[in-house]
């Protein structure tokens, strides 16, 4: 290598780091060669560059949000079993986690069943495929998040966590029906879900039906209040289907082979014990 070459590539080094580009500080050098070596024209060069520092951004702004994002490790839309749950359409799930069409606008998602069928692992799928599509998302237990958005009201900061919320696209609240009735807890479940009405979306996964809603908010009409926001531009998906956890119970116990087309309830809480 000439001295000048020598002098010239300290200068590219120097300046890519001066310009926060560590895209195209790790990967130039080998360009820079394949470039000399077929003799590509100035234009191409400059493009094969541009792109690799954009997809290395893209790779480390969604490592930043998969970090914030507090999703559950493993629950991927490939490892969830959507034969379990037959009601469920894997077209309309895929179709939500693209996000355009809903997160656009504001809209959400609610998530109905009993413990145990798939309610939190169908939510974080989506959440993580979300993020890796560029989303902003954020997974947590309502029980709490609930209880932080106390500590806030206590010290008059609320308005402030409602709004840093903002940041994110997506709201995930995991079990809503664990949420005690108490003024204090439902009223700053609901100012959020207000603040967020036709603004930033909401995925909520619930045990109880709407019908049950009246033991979650004291009130009818928190209650009334909460649903109508809720649902006014919502998709709401049904999965009524048996404990998977119990399932699995059922299947260790009779080993290895192919479960049986139909199991009893007495079965089911033989195997659960």
């Amino acid at each position: 290598m000439t001295k000048a070459k020598t002098i010239d590539t300290a200068r590219v080094e120097l300046l890519v780091a001066e310009l926060r580009m560590p895209g195209i500080r790790a990967i130039w050098p080998r360009l820079a060669e394949q470039s000399d070596k077929e003799g590509w024209p100035a234009a191409r060069f400059l493009a094969a560059l541009a792109e690799a520092e954009v997809a290395d951004r893209s790779r480390r702004r969604i490592e930043r949000h998969l970090a914030e994002a507090r999703l559950p490790v493993g629950k991927t839309l490939a490892a969830f079993d959507f034969e379990a749950v037959p009601m469920l359409s894997k077209a309309q799930v895929m179709a939500l986690a693209a996000g355009d069409a809903w997160l656009e606008k504001g809209a959400n998602v609610l998530i109905f069943g009993p413990p145990g069928g798939g309610k939190s692992h169908l939510s974080a799928a989506l959440g993580l495929a979300l993020v890796e599509n560029g989303w902003r998302v954020l997974f947590a237990r309502t029980t709490d998040l609930v209880q932080r958005l106390q500590v806030a009201r206590r010290e008059l900061a609320l308005e402030s966590a409602i709004a840093k919320l903002d940041r994110y696209h997506l709201l995930i609240l995991d079990d809503l029906a664990y949420v005690t009735k108490d003024q204090a807890e439902t009223s700053v479940l609901f100012e959020l879900i207000a603040a967020r009405y036709e603004r930033r979306s909401m995925l909520i996964t619930a045990n109880q039906p709407f019908g049950e809603w009246g033991r979650i908010f004291p009130d009818q009409a928190m209650t009334l209040a909460a649903i109508d926001r809720l649902v006014h531009h919502a998709t709401i998906l049904e999965m009524n289907v048996e404990s998977y956890r119990r399932r699995a119970a059922l299947n260790r116990k009779r080993g290895r082979g192919r479960p049986p087309a139909h199991v009893t309830p007495k079965e089911i809480e033989k195997a659960a014990d």
